[in-house]
């Protein structure tokens, strides 16, 4: 698989919020899916592990087996990868025009 194919990957994931609001679930620990299910009582298990399923695919989800529990972590590095990608340097474009139009005004 390219690497254009997971970040369209990894965009389409982040794409509905249902999943970005699991991952915001992640961020600060791990989750059974059970608890998951739990933290978003308006969708059904079938649903949880559907959206589940593409996190995984996208690679932003690493689930663990313990027992009958499956474990969600999240993994944050593909997020990271579009951050130094794409983000960073716009960013960083974005705080050098801002400067230059400082200096434009104060001169």
């Amino acid at each position: 698989m390219s690497i254009e194919d997971k970040n369209d990957q990894i965009f389409k994931a982040l794409g509905h919020r249902v999943r970005r609001q699991m991952l915001d679930l992640l961020k600060d620990q791990p989750r059974t899916t059970g608890n998951l299910c739990a933290l978003l009582p308006d969708l059904d298990r079938c649903t949880v592990m559907q959206h589940l399923g593409v996190l995984e695919a996208a690679g932003l989800v690493i689930a663990e087996r313990r027992g009958r529990e499956r474990w969600n972590h999240l993994d944050a590095l593909p997020i990271h990868a579009i951050h130094e990608r794409w983000i960073g340097p716009y960013a960083a474009y974005a705080a050098a025009m801002l400067s230059k139009l400082k200096a434009q005004v104060e001169a």
